[in-house]
């Protein structure tokens, strides 16, 4: 598992660069907008015109007799993205610790930094906790105001042990009296398919994407106070059954831009050279508690 989790990151890593470098002169953030505003009243993108100063001079997230946790100082300027130092240290006798990022999310918007170390008993480590700037293209957010991060840490060797520590924190980088929540701006192309008290499913559009393939923009918001899953079962493209790439967890009152997406080599082996008719049924439940009803369970169809 240590090895599959070791490639993982690589891999990440590497398709991390890759879109960085594709989209560093793409897209300057028309698609967003934030809750408040400076006194020029001049925004873009999720983000005021006038850059705040960063007053950011270290956290202490966990300081217990089993581990240690203090983000130290931040990157904006990285190569790997917007980068916090972290501090690490596992003061267990015997047992070699997971230090993990549970979930994330900037300014609201959730998403899925790099970072998971391993750090033997009675040692300490010095990392880089990366989100990578293509993973905002969408949203257009360039400041970082609000960074939430859930933190865990448990047994390496035990996955089914109780956790060692979990603890969710904000880093405020200008402070928390310049913290703003991401609000999406509406467009012309919105296909609103979900809208009720609990969740809000969007298509933002449509892309032919070089790695994933045919992809569906989606834009997910959870009202909820639970941690949900979004899913699609029973899809069909042009009339032929075809499972895409789709399955995503948002945590509570967060937001999340993701895609559903088919490999191109599942679209020859069934002849469809064009999408006309998107069908399937999308199921929004309770990440935590299968059995509960679900909250969204319906058919829905879209053509591009």
């Amino acid at each position: 598992m240590k090895k599959i989790l070791a490639f993982i990151l690589i891999a990440f890593t590497v398709f991390s660069l890759i879109s960085c470098n594709t989209d560093s002169s793409a897209d300057n953030g028309e698609a967003g907008t934030s809750q408040n505003q400076t006194n020029n009243g001049s925004e873009s993108g999720g983000q005021t015109t006038e850059k705040n100063e960063m007053i950011f001079s270290g956290l202490t997230v966990v300081d217990t007799e089993e581990c240690f946790i203090k983000i130290t100082e931040i990157d904006a300027d990285s190569i790997w993205g917007y980068t916090l130092k972290v501090q690490l240290e596992n003061r267990s006798e015997d047992k070699t610790y997971m230090f993990s990022v549970e979930s994330a999310a900037i300014n609201g918007v959730q998403c899925d930094p790099l970072f998971a170390n391993e750090v033997a008993a009675g040692k300490k480590a010095n990392k880089d906790l990366s989100f990578s700037d293509s993973q905002f293209k969408e949203s257009g957010i360039k400041e970082y105001t609000d960074i939430e991060i859930t933190f865990r840490v448990y047994d390496s060797d035990n996955w089914t042990a109780d956790n060692v520590a979990k603890k969710t924190v904000h880093v405020y980088p200008y402070g928390e009296a310049k913290a703003v929540k991401y609000v999406r701006a509406s467009s012309p192309t919105d296909n609103i398919i979900v809208d009720n008290e609990y969740v809000t499913v969007i298509v933002t559009g449509y892309e032919q994407d070089s790695i994933w393939g045919y992809t569906v923009k989606l834009f997910l918001v959870n009202k909820t106070d639970k941690n949900i899953m979004f899913s699609a079962d029973e899809v069909s493209v042009n009339g032929y059954m075809l499972d895409p790439l789709f399955a995503k967890s948002v945590s509570k009152n967060k937001c999340a831009f993701t895609s559903m997406s088919w490999s191109d080599s599942k679209f020859e082996a069934n002849g469809i050279t064009e999408v006309e008719e998107i069908e399937f049924n999308i199921r929004v439940y309770d990440n935590e508690d299968w059995f509960d009803d679900d909250l969204v369970n319906k058919t829905v169809t879209v053509n591009p």
